[in-house]
């Protein structure tokens, strides 16, 4: 009575299991299948009990292509070796469909371990391989949005243990992915720069938990150069808890040289807009001033010559014709710097030019305590512009030189060309004490001096300034410090002159 119950209940769990299952002998012969599988396949036991599984499968199943006719079969390992198998099939139907199966094998041991029977389960998992298929292709779709992303991507677990960084991070930092397996994500910042980033990721107030909004920071190459980027980041939660960081960078090195050059072009704009209006503001006082000072200078002249040489107001009448000859220069340096008259152009050398500038200095004493050094380049440099205007502007920066060093020092003049940009070159150096950071946008304004008063009017650079634009030219400072200034003057090059003259030619 109570083998049969327990016969009786091992048949009821068998018939209960979900999936479709036959028990087979080692010697492939179907000894039993559950009602699952019956029912699944619309066939009687009869039918099944006492054939091969080989037989079974090809003729009822529908199944060409078993595992057993490439010597593959799960059975014989199991049954071989006493332990469980499977195999994993992808079977198409007739009509172009297909599904997957999941044949498991679980060997059944007698008291000696011997295999005596061996149980297969069949499982439909299609709609897991189905799941799977769509989270491959998902997860491979967002592995190429992340590589072909313009911005450089990069994750790291909680240790800092870097785990994905996609090729423009690669080109970025100069690092390909397989080469951060003993680096940190920390290793890519200067030193101190990724714990800042970490301490804002989680506050709440900055930008919110686990979010970092758009930051500028350094990074550190693998060349050692940092490199200013613009980042956002991210802390990745799992229940709660950090599970890994990601951050996303763009390479503001490109961004920030168009920004200096539109704010150079600006300062520019204003500068020349500034002159413009200055200079008309110019022209206008000094006519109306030019008149009451002829007068002053005449009549005191005048009262000069009638009064006895030792007469107690010679003194007075020298200094009021010294203070009117003083604004009389003024005036003509205001209408100088005022005037629009036309630009007269042609070809000289730039040599020729820094030559006969020196020479028409008038005030040859400048010189004596100063010492000129002449780096002249042997290159072919002949320019387009105005001769006279532009030895103007040279002898206003050879002067202003000498002034900053206190008329005591070295005085370089370099010339050299420029095929880039197509410039003649010259660097007026000299070994003074430099230019203030905060004068340094005020350099070329009219009337800006730091001299003494009486010892300059402000308006030599700025009309040098002038003269070089009128000539499609630059005056810019290169480089100042406390140990002198260079000032850079580009002349455009007579480029159809260089073409009919050979390059050996200086």
């Amino acid at each position: 009575m109570n083998t049969t119950l327990e016969i009786d209940w091992r048949l009821r769990v068998f018939d209960s299991l979900s999936f479709p299952t036959l028990i087979l002998s080692p010697n492939r012969t179907i000894v039993s299948v559950n009602q699952k599988l019956l029912e699944k396949f619309q066939i009687t036991k009869s039918e099944l009990v006492g054939k091969t599984c080989r037989d079974v499968f090809h003729t009822y199943f529908n199944d060409p292509e078993l595992p057993c006719t490439h010597n593959t079969c799960p059975l014989d390992k199991t049954v071989t070796e006493g332990v469980g198998h499977s195999i994993l099939r992808q079977i198409r139907n007739s009509d172009g469909s297909s599904y997957w199966e999941d044949r498991v094998f679980s060997p059944i041991l007698d008291d000696t371990g011997q295999v005596i029977y061996v149980v297969e389960s069949i499982r439909d998992v299609t709609r897991t391989k189905t799941l799977e298929k769509i989270f491959n292709d998902i997860r491979e779709f967002m592995d190429r949005v992340v590589q072909s992303s313009a911005s450089g991507i990069l994750a790291a677990d909680r240790s800092g243990k870097i785990l994905l960084m996609n090729q423009a991070a690669e080109e970025l930092f100069g690092y390909a992915f397989n080469a951060t397996k003993n680096m940190t994500v920390a290793d890519l910042y200067p030193e101190g720069v990724a714990k800042e980033i970490m301490k804002k990721l989680r506050d709440e107030v900055y930008g919110g938990r686990g979010k970092l909004p758009v930051t500028r920071v350094n990074i550190l190459t693998a060349q050692g150069e940092k490199i200013p980027v613009e980042m956002t980041g991210a802390i990745i939660y799992e229940d709660g808890r950090e599970a890994a960081t990601m951050g996303i960078y763009n390479d503001l090195r490109e961004r920030l040289a168009v920004m200096e050059k539109l704010e150079e072009a600006q300062t520019q704009l204003i500068q020349s807009e500034k002159m413009a209006s200055l200079g008309r503001l110019a022209a206008g006082v000094a006519h109306e001033i030019n008149n009451p000072l002829t007068g002053i200078l005449m009549y005191g002249s005048l009262i000069r010559e009638k009064l006895e040489p030792d007469h107690p107001l010679q003194p007075s009448l020298g200094c009021i014709i010294e203070d009117t000859e003083r604004c009389r220069d003024i005036v003509k340096n205001l209408l100088a710097y005022s005037r629009q008259s036309s630009t007269t152009r042609n070809t000289f050398s730039l040599n020729t030019l820094v030559e006969e500038s020196l020479r028409l200095i008038r005030d040859q004493k400048l010189f004596m305590t100063v010492t000129i050094r002449q780096n002249l380049s042997n290159e072919w440099m002949p320019v387009i512009a105005d001769q006279n205007k532009m030895s103007q502007v040279v002898i206003n920066l050879i002067i202003n030189a000498i002034d900053a060093m206190n008329r005591q020092g070295v005085l370089t003049l370099t010339t050299y060309r420029n095929d880039v940009t197509q410039m003649a070159c010259l660097e007026v150096s000299d070994t003074g004490c430099g230019i203030p950071k905060e004068n340094l946008s005020r350099v070329f304004d009219p009337f800006f001096t730091t001299k003494e008063m009486g010892k300059g009017t402000g308006l030599g650079l700025s009309t040098a300034y002038g003269i070089a634009k009128d000539n499609a030219g630059e005056i810019s400072i290169k480089q100042t410090s406390p140990n002198g200034t260079i000032f850079l003057l580009e002349i455009p090059l007579d480029i159809q002159s260089m073409e009919m003259m050979p390059d050996s030619i200086g």
